[in-house]
């Protein structure tokens, strides 16, 4: 199974395909994602590349953490799992308790 990374400090401009240009330089790449926002599609600047072994993911975090790219320096590091139960973004619960004291 790959090893996935968290790639930030991404530029807007960046593709999903500029990221695989420059990842591939180190290793075979299984997936490319970046996280955009659902409602404008707009990159949240941050994304994960999973690659084929732990040794290319290790040789991409020693090359490319800080590097520039599109001007900015990446941040590269091991994803570390979400924690269960946690969904992200705003609670959109049913507006139980609200204005409640």
């Amino acid at each position: 199974m790959g090893k996935k990374l968290y790639v930030g400090n991404i530029s807007f401009k960046a593709t999903e395909e500029s990221l695989r240009e420059l990842f591939s330089t180190i290793g075979e790449i299984v997936s490319i994602n970046i996280v955009t926002d659902s409602y404008t599609s707009q990159s949240k600047g941050f994304g994960f590349v999973e690659m084929t072994s732990e040794e290319d993911a290790q040789k991409a975090i020693a090359s490319l953490n800080g590097k520039t790219f599109m001007e900015r320096n990446l941040t590269v590091a091991e994803a570390r799992p979400k924690p269960s139960g946690e969904r992200g973004g705003f609670d959109r619960g049913r507006g139980q308790n609200r204005g409640r004291r």
